[in-house]
């Protein structure tokens, strides 16, 4: 997953002759926490709701280049979401401008990963289900449980591990489209498979 297929495209931006006033009409307007600043469709820097609140009083008056910062912490389009995830949570910052070649092509945040984190689980359907299972042996694999919840009529739509241990052993996932998940989770049982969590 890279940061150009889940960044938001040609996003709003302000000058850094704008007044803050300027900036906070556009902030309100699109329910935005932060604008890049650019000049020449290059960017320079990027002015937040929290430089806003501390020039409450002074907005007419104040330009946007009085208090943007100007040491930015960027991606390209090219960068993993994983590099993006990283980067914010080093920087307790909720967003970063995407560059290419100097330019700025977008911009990612909190919510675009958080949307992307639950898509890649299956997580934005509604009418789905997790089921957290153990393995038991060869005949008690994930590509079994797979089978075994297909021929149940399940629609898979993720499946994974997830780094904690239960008892030392991997905890798997699937997750899935069903009107009965829990009757699921008695077959797998039934299969030889330990389950620890049914998540509706």
């Amino acid at each position: 997953m890279i940061v150009g297929k889940h960044m938001t495209r040609n996003p709003a931006v302000i000058g850094p002759d704008d007044s803050l006033s300027s900036a906070q009409e556009k902030m309100r307007s699109g329910d935005f926490r932060r604008l890049p600043v650019v000049l020449n469709g290059r960017l320079i820097g990027i002015v937040t709701d929290r430089d806003l609140r501390r020039c409450m009083g002074l907005l007419e008056k104040v330009k946007v280049n009085a208090v943007m910062t100007e040491i930015l912490v960027t991606v390209s389009p090219n960068d993993t979401i994983e590099k993006a995830a990283q980067l914010m949570l080093m920087h307790k910052i909720g967003g970063l401008p995407v560059v290419e070649e100097n330019k700025l092509v977008g911009v990612i945040t909190t919510s675009d990963l958080l949307q992307t984190f639950l898509d890649v689980m299956g997580a934005s359907e509604e009418g789905t289900a997790r089921i957290d299972f153990l393995t038991g042996g060869e005949a008690a694999n994930l590509t079994e449980a797979s089978k075994v919840l297909q021929e149940q009529g399940a629609e898979i739509l993720g499946l994974g591990t997830h780094r904690e241990k239960w008892d030392g052993d991997s905890i798997f996932y699937l997750r899935l489209r069903s009107t009965d998940p829990n009757r699921l989770a008695e077959i797998l049982k039934r299969r030889g498979f330990t389950v620890v969590g049914v998540h509706v």
